[in-house]
């Protein structure tokens, strides 16, 4: 079965990958601590779109209470995103310390657009660790308890 991100969580992640482009290119501090940025957020958003956030897409689905024995092909995301949880919210204090630094580069070069893409991804990673994360895991435990895994 194909799990599907949802669509708004996509062009979430596609406005960040653009947004810290842009900065990236640019020229100077700001643009050298984008770069930073961009290379510890990379790996983390791959992982994110092939586990964490795929079982999302099942949401309408079990909210209609439909559940059928296709779904258990998600347990390996959600058990994987269980396993990784630790290391990925230790990789979320990498993104921030690394936004740090741009926040910093961003108030010496006055470059208010960096500083609240800064502050954009902060929360985005606080909704991963408060908001989807969470759901994707009790996913895989509502399949598991449904199917009798």
């Amino acid at each position: 079965m194909e799990f599907k991100i949802p669509h708004s969580m996509k062009l979430e992640h596609e406005e960040l990958h653009e947004e810290l482009k842009r900065l990236a290119s640019s020229r100077g501090k700001v643009a050298e601590a984008a770069r930073e940025v961009a290379q510890v957020l990379h790996p983390h958003f791959e992982k994110e779109e092939e586990y964490a956030l795929p079982p999302l897409g099942l949401l309408p689905q079990l909210a209609r209470g439909e559940i059928s024995p296709e779904m258990a092909d998600v347990l390996k995301m959600t058990d994987r995103l269980k396993a990784e949880l630790p290391h990925m919210l230790e990789e979320h204090k990498a993104v921030v310390a690394t936004l740090e630094r741009l926040v910093e580069a961003a108030k010496r070069a006055r470059r208010p657009d960096a500083t609240t893409f800064a502050e954009k991804l902060e929360l985005h990673a606080k909704y991963e660790e408060e908001v989807s994360s969470p759901p994707s895991i009790l996913i895989g435990e509502y399949v598991k308890l449904k199917l009798g895994k």
